[in-house]
């Protein structure tokens, strides 16, 4: 791989990242999914030039290795991971962060992936639809339903700012 697609590659960890997570639980196996698309698209001989495709092409290698990381789990029927320990103190920016974390884990892989590739990695309709194969409405459709769903799930959490003793 030319050495300015490592930059991009690098660049892009980031958003790979936070795909991850949405959609397997645990930050480890999340690590393990960026890991070994990074270690695919090093070794790949075609690698589309214009950014779009480059970044698109990267979530699609990420996507399938989720995919093959589902299907050996279910050959040898093991449990995932628990999730790693929440450090403590906590501040707002913390709760606000947990909070998103379980409004994503309460909803289903369909609807999380939708987020986190709109709202999260900043693909338009266009690009999600292109590279989930479906058409731009129902990106449109299933982004609302997942964006109602996760208010929703956020709504019903217990964890409240406590106030300060000058009523802030």
């Amino acid at each position: 791989m030319p050495p300015q697609d490592r930059e991009r590659l690098i660049a892009t960890l980031p958003q790979l990242t936070a795909y991850a997570l949405a959609l397997v639980r645990g930050a480890e196996r999340a690590r393990d999914l960026v890991q070994e698309t990074a270690l695919r698209a090093l070794g790949a001989r075609n690698i589309p030039r214009e950014p779009a495709a480059f970044r698109s092409w990267l979530f699609a290698i990420l996507r399938n290795a989720a995919i093959d990381a589902f299907r050996r789990e279910r050959l040898e029927a093991g449990e995932p991971a628990p999730p790693p320990p929440i450090p403590w103190p906590v501040d707002d920016s913390r709760i606000a962060a947990i909070t998103v974390r379980q409004g994503l884990a309460a909803l289903g892989p369909e609807a999380r992936e939708i987020l986190v590739l709109v709202d999260v990695a900043g693909f338009t309709y266009a690009e999600a639809a292109e590279f989930l194969g479906v058409p731009t409405g129902t990106v449109m459709s299933r982004l609302s339903r997942a964006r109602a769903a996760m208010l929703a799930a956020i709504g019903e959490t217990t964890v409240h700012p406590l106030r300060t003793r000058h009523g802030r």
